[in-house]
């Protein structure tokens, strides 16, 4: 009894480190600690487990062996990959991870099952229902969660069926009358796995159809999923851990989710019908009026923000692509040197996840109080003497203010046409990932430097030290 007493402190302690690691995240210069922090809790509660839940669980011994086989494999994996792994392809490492979260719940709910089909319960059985929703929620995510990840890939391709959201509906509606079958007849074995089979084809198609550009969203929610499944995993077994962890995902994905939504003018419950974005790609528009592209030279440009006293710059995927993070906050402090008044703007669905360009920028050391939100940025645009685009396109669109035909009409920007000057850092005249014609590339006073990044911005830097 006292072991497990203290099984359940040290659960406790894990539970706090795990809150704290979360606030800490919110801020980039503690948020190296707080990592570390909420990691140590869980190895706290690993070892807790392994220690001292044998010595009250009915005499059963645990498999050392397979444990630490277990341990040793993903512990080698997950660091390989995480040292390999280019900051452009974070948001695919991201969702591969969140895929596998998802499929160790519906294990946890597979392996309860086979447990509890033999148990006799009189009225309603609460660990069944939270065994249906764990193998539910976690298939969904594993596999939209991989899906996720080819798309992010490049392996796989948008792909609308014919009646997709009707499909989707359908089998939701077949998954409430499993679920509702489960419950009233008892444990069916032939219902369940029904069910975890819907589940997995249900994750697939309402990511397949989805656009590149509103893959943060689908990151975002999928996530929330796989810290729902895994709180219901700390049900089943009582996990306070456990619990704890999969709240505090759960709920921090769903708020994300929303504030993704609301970035881009979409709604959450197309989202979980699979209609979100759909179409996006490939609805390019061929823009109207003045089609001239107005070039400007590296000189030029080391002139123009020089003499500037506000520069705003806005980082894209593109940005991330050319790995020019480095050279960007080179060139914001040469520029800082000059006496110009230098930031960055931040749209919240900027990259391939949620929160991708503060990360980008922060492994460069950019002080964090210069990134700034949309909300806080945009009203000082139209006093902006120059931004400099770097790899963004659809965040910067003007269509979405001024096309209502255009897929993205309504979506929130970065409101960089309003400013006295817009250099588009690009490698050509290509769509953005959303597949839509940037209008802004025609506006007067807009001017192209074509080049990669990288290199553009170094060439950049060296001028700029000259003049």
């Amino acid at each position: 009894m006292i072991s497990l007493n203290i099984l359940e402190i040290t659960y406790l302690i894990a539970s706090i480190t795990f809150i704290l690691g979360l606030k800490m995240l919110s801020h980039p210069d503690t948020a190296r600690k707080g990592n570390l922090i909420a990691a140590a809790g869980m190895l706290i509660a690993i070892v807790a487990t392994l220690t001292l839940y044998q010595e009250f669980d009915s005499g059963k011994g645990l498999n050392y062996g397979l444990i630490f086989l277990g341990l040793a494999v993903g512990t080698g994996i997950g660091t390989v990959m995480a040292k390999k792994v280019q900051m452009t392809s974070m948001p695919q490492m991201v969702s591969f991870f969140n895929g596998m979260g998802g499929a160790c719940a519906a294990l946890i709910a597979i392996i309860e099952f086979q447990h509890h089909q033999h148990a006799t319960v009189s009225g309603f059985d609460g660990e069944l229902l939270v065994m249906l929703l764990g193998l539910l929620i976690g298939s969904v995510s594993f596999s939209g969660s991989m899906i996720a990840y080819g798309k992010l890939e490049g392996k796989i391709k948008d792909k609308v069926l014919p009646m997709n959201q009707a499909i989707n509906m359908f089998l939701l509606a077949v998954i409430i009358v499993l679920i509702g079958i489960q419950m009233f007849n008892g444990s069916d074995p032939l219902f369940f796995y029904g069910l975890l089979a819907i589940a997995l084809i249900y994750g697939i198609l309402f990511v397949m159809p989805i656009g590149g550009a509103d893959m943060p969203v689908v990151i975002s929610l999928l996530n929330s999923f796989t810290g729902m499944a895994a709180a219901f995993g700390g049900f089943l077994y009582g996990n306070k851990a456990m619990l704890t962890g999969g709240i505090l995902v759960g709920s921090a994905g769903t708020i994300l989710t929303i504030l993704m939504c609301n970035a881009m003018n979409r709604s959450l419950t197309n989202v979980l019908l699979g209609a979100f974005g759909a179409g996006s790609a490939g609805a390019a528009k061929t823009g109207s009026g003045d089609q001239t592209v107005r070039e400007i030279s590296i000189s030029d440009t080391a002139v123009l923000l020089s003499y500037s006293q506000s520069v705003v710059i806005v980082p894209g995927y593109g940005l991330a692509v050319a790995q020019a993070q480095h050279v960007c906050h080179e060139l914001e402090k040469l520029l800082e040197e000059k006496g110009v008044e230098v930031s960055y703007a931040i749209h919240p669905v900027a990259g391939r996840m949620p929160g991708h360009m503060n990360v980008l920028l922060a492994e460069a050391d950019v002080p964090y109080e210069r990134l700034q939100e949309m909300e806080e940025i945009n009203p000082r645009l139209a006093n902006t003497d120059v931004v400099v685009v770097i790899g963004a396109n659809d965040v910067v669109n003007p269509a979405a203010k001024n096309d209502p035909s255009s897929p993205i009409y309504g979506m929130p920007i970065l409101d960089v046409d309003l400013a006295k000057n817009v250099i588009i850092l690009k490698r050509g005249m290509a769509a953005g990932y959303a597949g839509i014609e940037n209008e802004l590339f025609f506006y007067p006073k807009t001017r192209m430097l074509f080049g990669d990044a990288k290199e553009s911005l170094q060439k950049l830097a060296a001028e700029v030290k000259e003049v």
